[in-house]
């Protein structure tokens, strides 16, 4: 759960999962999206992969993004762990 936070923290990684929750996405595209260089993508994407965030999926000669959804179910988990504090208010 650490690393999912950790990675999402950082307002770019969050801007790319953002644009993942449309749909799967090469680096190239992802580039566009954001206006960040191919390089920055890349250390980004490897950061979201550690953390469990995405997978990657070779096709041909791209590599395509996509969100894990076993990240976001631990997440919704560890969310609903705290669901009484806000029933309490």
């Amino acid at each position: 759960m650490k690393s999912i936070l950790s990675a999402l923290a950082e307002q770019n990684r969050l801007n790319i999962v953002e644009i993942l929750r449309k749909g799967p996405h090469n680096v190239g595209e992802l580039v566009q999206e954001t206006g960040l260089r191919q390089p920055q993508i890349s250390k980004h994407l490897r950061v979201l992969s550690e953390a469990g965030i995405v997978q990657v999926k070779p096709i041909a000669n791209r590599r395509v993004y996509e969100l894990r959804k076993e990240a976001f179910a631990e997440l919704d988990l560890w969310l609903n762990s705290y669901i009484h504090i806000w029933e309490e208010s």
